[in-house]
């Protein structure tokens, strides 16, 4: 058997070639936290346009920045409330004109996120809509008469919880019905089924915005927007809480896939790219007509099975830190990795994201004496998995959770407080079960992935010249930023910048090659192959703080594996044990 052969399962089948975001590196942005260019405390649409050339030396090759648009900010930013202007501490239309230029002049591309399963409560077609049962945007949300219980007490048209702990519905006093959120009270969901409404936001949301120049989106909650018609109660999973989870309900509704060919045709007469988030589909077939060429929906998606890896069942904080082994997080890779194998569909390769918790924290150590070789094997992780590759700020010089000793006070966002503040009523602010709540909320905010960038060593971390910024600044600030690790060639961001250049030489291997892991029920380290038509490469993960013996596979006749790069700066031999959180990358080459 030649070295180079290809394993029994054949290589993606699917056109690999020609999508510009196929080998794309993409950096997501929060404006709020990125960079302060004005000194109000708050990050902006022209502090992010100062930062470009950063952003590019990375290695990245697209922006995304998180919701810029004009919102009351319930939920920071994913309560939009005109899809047609901005938000006014983060800058102007004229704003975003600079920034998408100051994009394309230097050959990245920029996407932009599309929220609209919802809306703000304050967007004027909302106004509209609650205004009488008789407007003709009445239709446009979602709204049911209530329900009486055998008391005669007035209940909401069904047990749905919504993703923030709270009732997913609200009473509306003036027009005597009951609105639908999946979010926040504050965050009315759209009706989907209404064709008006729809027109309506592609031309607001969508044309709008490519009119402009951006390359595409990331779709917000894209599987969320079919409702089943009769709105059904969903199982009882907790009985004793008055609403229960229903997402295997609203998510993957029956019209999704017309609705999201629909779309599809609004955006074609431009070139983009699109990356739905896609939450709670288990079922392989429903993802992959999602993603298939084919079936001309989206491009991509992201699958939740990594970063939900550690969670809890019924809601994410019903858990405690680090309550998973090695092999679920492998099981949860190969469910997105294997989504190109043999099809046309394509993949995405992430671990953070402004809704998830740092991932050196929770997959890693961020321990002084572990977190830069934690942060360097985990962009190995990422870095030599297929499909589009996703960095979220701040990933890349290894920022890490907020402090265990910062007050519940600290946490902004309304995920946490609800939780915590639904422990607190459920538990008469019982001391043991607040402090558990506690701990899951500084193991998994979406806080963590919220606090300011790190840009160097000054007051405020060089994010802001205002020392009373949005939210508080990481005490390790001085530790963990830009300026100190662009002068250290061991840093974990000169190792992202080594380890995106070893992407881009080895794309066909890499980007889109086939993963096959090779120690599945190893809780200690983690090995899988890369394999394209030609090449293949080996990758070998230490995930513990304790030296591990090295378990390399038998290789073909004829073929020895190379060292490649390894995430200690310094060498031992190349067929040595693994040190520490150490990783190494293996290319297999021929002997002649």
């Amino acid at each position: 058997m030649a070295c180079t052969a290809q394993p029994a399962t054949s290589v993606a089948a699917g056109n690999t070639q020609g999508k510009w975001w196929k080998d794309g590196v993409v950096y997501q942005v929060y404006p709020a936290s990125f960079m302060d260019s004005n000194g109000d405390g708050l990050g902006d649409i022209r502090g992010i346009t100062s930062k470009l050339d950063y952003i590019k030396s990375i290695g990245a090759t697209t922006i995304w920045v998180c919701p810029h648009y004009d919102s009351p900010q319930f939920d920071l930013g994913y309560d939009i409330s005109d899809y047609e202007s901005v938000f006014p501490p983060y800058g102007t239309l004229q704003d975003m004109d600079d920034l998408i230029s100051g994009c394309h002049s230097r050959g990245l591309k920029i996407i932009v996120d599309l929220v609209i399963n919802h809306t703000s409560y304050l967007h004027k077609w909302f106004q509209e809509s609650r205004s009488s049962k008789s407007n003709p945007k009445r239709d446009w949300y979602i709204w049911r008469p209530a329900k009486y219980n055998a008391n005669g007490r007035r209940i909401p048209p069904n047990n749905w919880r919504s993703n923030f702990s709270t009732n997913a519905w609200t009473w509306d006093e003036a027009t005597q019905e009951y609105y639908l959120h999946l979010f926040c009270p504050e965050q009315p969901d759209l009706n989907w089924e209404n064709p008006e409404t729809r027109k309506a936001i592609y031309a607001s949301a969508i044309e709008f915005w490519l009119k402009k120049g951006v390359d595409g989106f990331r779709v917000d909650t894209v599987n969320m927007y079919s409702k089943p018609k009769d709105l059904p109660d969903a199982p009882i999973i907790n009985p004793k809480a008055e609403h229960q989870g229903a997402a295997s309900l609203y998510c993957n509704g029956p019209r999704m896939h017309e609705f999201l060919s629909e779309m599809h045709d609004v955006m074609a007469p431009y070139d983009t790219m699109t990356v739905g988030e896609c939450p709670n589909t288990p079922d392989r077939s429903k993802v992959l007509k999602y993603v298939s060429a084919a079936e001309k929906q989206l491009d991509m998606v992201f699958l939740f099975d990594v970063v939900d890896v550690g969670q809890g069942t019924e809601t994410k904080y019903d858990t405690t830190p680090r309550n998973w082994t090695l092999p679920v997080l492998k099981k949860a890779v190969n469910n997105s990795q294997s989504l190109i194998i043999g099809t046309d569909a394509w993949t995405t390769s992430f671990m953070e994201n402004h809704d998830q918790a740092r991932s050196i924290s929770r997959f890693a150590s961020d321990a002084p004496e572990h977190r830069v070789h934690s942060g360097r094997m985990l962009a190995m992780l990422n870095a030599t998995l297929s499909g589009t590759l996703f960095i979220y700020q701040g990933q890349e010089i290894g920022m890490i959770n907020m402090p265990e000793d910062w007050p519940i006070e600290e946490y902004k966002d309304v995920e946490s407080g609800n939780f915590y503040k639904y422990v607190a009523r459920a538990t008469n602010s019982d001391p043991v079960a607040l402090a558990k709540a506690k701990a899951a909320i500084q193991h998994l905010s979406r806080d963590h992935a919220r606090y300011p960038m790190c840009w160097d060593s000054t007051p405020q971390g060089g994010f802001s010249t205002n020392p009373k910024t949005w939210m508080r600044v990481h005490d390790l600030t001085d530790e963990i930023n830009v300026a100190q690790q662009e002068a250290d060639e061991g840093s974990v961001l000169n190792f992202w910048r080594r380890m995106l250049k070893v992407r881009q030489d080895y794309s066909k291997l890499l980007v889109h090659g086939y993963y096959e892991v090779l120690d599945e029920k190893n809780e200690h380290t983690y090995s899988y192959w890369k394999t394209s038509k030609d090449s293949r490469a080996l990758v070998v993960l230490n995930f513990t703080h304790r030296a591990q013996d090295l378990e390399l596979p038998k290789v073909e006749t004829g073929g020895r594996l190379n060292l490649a790069i390894s995430t200690y700066e310094h060498s031992t031999g190349a067929f040595d044990s693994l040190r520490p959180y150490e990783g190494r990358l293996y290319i297999l080459e021929c002997e002649t």
